[in-house]
């Protein structure tokens, strides 16, 4: 009797499992990667803001050039597709991305408030905050400490981890939201703001556009952040290519190579 009940448990667990596959099959076909619908379109749609040098920057002839906008164009040279360049701002940086990007690029920092709507690729570099001021007050403004003081006028661009860090952390200086981030460095050259506190990368390319401006302590930045690609939520296939052909463009000295020309 036991056999018997056994051989019919079997029976009926095996007729299931046959019966659940076209199901399971079905909503494969209904869900595909983006991998695959990037392939099949033959563009990869990437989001990016275009204020943000050396990562990226959206010129008056309306094209964007930047370390990431050159590897953007690398991965999808990769998968035999064109990249296709959608204009955003951090504070719709989201939003646009679900509704109109395969990916988001363009020095885009790993947050845990954007890990609740997207993935990430693996990261492409560790960064973190830095303050950027005049030359001439570096040595009034050589750390956070001194520049939080009554009286210093604190700048920051609106909608990402700038302002973010800026509302968390400032407590006694002035702070004015700036909604250019392209011209909020000229802001601190011609004397209408004190300091900026930006990602370390970003200081450091800034003081070269800028001469008249130092970056305060950008080996020891004021807080940890890394940089990636962000992605689709739940989307394995696409992230695990998106990590495969970023592991190999490091590996084979393609990565460094953009990385030397624009931020070294």
């Amino acid at each position: 009797m036991k056999k018997f009940l056994g051989a019919a448990l079997l029976a009926a667990l095996t007729l299931v499992s046959l019966s659940m596959r076209p199901a399971l099959a079905a909503d494969g076909d209904a869900n595909p990667s983006r991998l695959d619908q990037v392939i099949k379109s033959g563009k990869l749609r990437v989001c990016m803001t275009g204020d943000y040098k050396p990562f990226t920057f959206y010129r008056p002839d309306q094209t964007f050039e930047g370390m990431d906008v050159e590897l953007a164009t690398l991965l999808a040279k990769s998968l035999g597709v064109e990249a296709q360049f959608v204009k955003t701002t951090w504070s719709n940086l989201m939003n646009d991305f679900i509704a109109q990007c395969d990916i988001a690029m363009g020095g885009v920092s790993i947050t845990l408030e954007r890990q609740k709507k997207a993935a990430f690729s693996a990261p492409t570099m560790v960064d973190g905050k830095a303050p950027v001021v005049r030359c001439a007050d570096k040595d009034k403004f050589r750390n956070f400490d001194l520049i939080d003081q009554p009286g210093t006028r604190a700048i920051v661009n609106p909608g990402g981890t700038n302002e973010r860090f800026a509302r968390a952390h400032y407590k006694r200086a002035t702070l004015t939201l700036h909604p250019d981030n392209v011209t909020i460095f000229q802001q601190i050259v011609d004397g209408k703001a004190d300091v900026m506190v930006t990602d370390a990368s970003e200081t450091m390319w800034q003081s070269k556009l800028h001469p008249e401006l130092c970056p305060v302590n950008p080996q020891q930045p004021l807080q940890f952040a890394e940089k990636a690609y962000m992605l689709p939520r739940g989307d394995v296939a696409f992230k695990e290519y998106v990590d495969a052909w970023l592991h190999l463009a490091k590996a084979t000295g393609e990565y460094q190579q953009v990385f030397d020309k624009w931020l070294k």
